[in-house]
């Protein structure tokens, strides 16, 4: 398995569902930058099960600190990152350990490793996993902000149901709000409609999905390169790194299919001695580079494919058709909890560009 990613900052994944833990180590890390605990857990408390909308499963997602920081502070080598599972259950996935679970990577993962590895739960390739890469996000999140960079996901649909859009003249206000929030919705209308909408697909054993549209503020022109490391190139590898992601678009992305050139071309203009851009369809990159605008993308995420009403499937060992009632714990949309991993990966990516432009010291470097 290839668990790497990364230029000058790389996180290293490691861990299964249902082991005794999961973890990762993030590695180039400039030294001396002062990491807030507190901030770590509340940004870990985003990603978090809760209510009639999320798994049963809960997990305290407690993040151990092995090595890398010492008295709050970096010391410039690797993080390791730990957090313990408590709340196992192998059993619940005997009976269909040769079942392939419909969307899942039951099949692909046997087929890839030859049946050696852990299947309970998904194993290396469950959601779990997306833990740890909230925690090593959330200390690149403290570094961007301390530079003047926010990042902030809201759902902008979920299943036909749609969220206020982002504003731009209100951008940094909205991302704080965002942030705050354990729901990510804009509206608190659209919010509750959108809980309510999670809860019937639970009460009728389905889920959904939908779209989550992030913004990114403040990051300076100049940064990424064409072609493969564009910042669309990096971002878009990171987001399919994140489980139930099926898609991104950047600014009007799919919506360019509609428009003349006349109505897509972004017009430049001078505002307050700073180089702009009138629209922003093109969501803050031109030849994969930032050019000063807020970057804005959107991902879509699908239903939680763990469902409990049967489905047709096949038993692998024996290569017979099979039906498959998946139990469990599972989520009935992970489109809420999914915020945390994207904001998390969007920090990530973004540091990393940072770190290749300016060196990795200058992240640690106070503005």
């Amino acid at each position: 398995m290839k668990n790497t990613i990364g230029n000058e900052i790389t996180i290293t994944l490691f861990g299964e569902s249902h082991g005794p833990a999961i973890g990762c180590v993030l590695d180039g890390l400039p030294s001396g930058f002062a990491v807030d605990m507190e901030q770590l857990a509340r940004d870990m408390d985003k990603r978090k099960a809760f209510g009639a909308v999320s798994t049963g499963r809960r997990e305290a997602d407690q993040v151990e600190i092995l090595s890398g920081i010492k008295d709050g502070l970096t010391e410039g080598t690797p993080v390791a990152m730990l957090i313990r599972n408590t709340n196992v259950r192998r059993n619940d996935y005997d009976a269909i350990r040769y079942l392939a679970r419909p969307s899942h990577a039951d099949y692909t993962a046997e087929i890839r490793y030859r049946g050696f590895q852990d299947a309970s739960g998904g194993g290396h390739f469950s959601g779990r996993l997306t833990a740890p890469l909230t925690a090593a996000g959330s200390v690149l999140r403290q570094m961007l902000f301390a530079k003047g960079i926010r990042i902030g996901t809201h759902i902008i649909n979920l299943h036909g149901i749609e969220d206020d859009a982002f504003q731009e003249e209100s951008l940094a206000e909205t991302v704080d709000l965002l942030n705050s929030r354990q729901f990510p919705a804009i509206s608190e209308k659209a919010a509750e409609k959108m809980i309510k909408e999670i809860e019937a697909a639970a009460r009728n054993h389905d889920s959904v999905g939908g779209i989550l549209e992030t913004v990114i503020i403040g990051l300076e022109p100049g940064i990424g390169e064409p072609e493969f490391d564009s910042v669309e190139s990096r971002l878009a590898q990171a987001m399919f790194s994140v489980p139930a992601v099926k898609g991104i678009e950047f600014g009007a992305g799919f919506g360019f299919a509609d428009m003349y050139g006349s109505q897509a071309n972004d017009r430049f203009t001078v505002a307050d001695g700073r180089i702009r851009t009138v629209t922003n369809n093109n969501g803050g990159i031109n030849g994969g580079i930032s050019n000063g605008m807020p970057v804005l993308f959107r991902t879509a995420v699908k239903p939680t494919p763990s469902i409990g009403l049967k489905q047709e499937t096949v038993n692998f060992k024996t290569k017979e058709n099979s039906v498959i009632e998946t139990g469990g714990r599972h989520d009935p949309a992970v489109i809420h909890r999914a915020r945390a991993v994207v904001d998390a990966m969007t920090a990530f990516v973004i540091a990393d560009m940072l770190a290749s432009h300016h060196g990795r010291q200058w992240l640690g470097e106070k503005i």
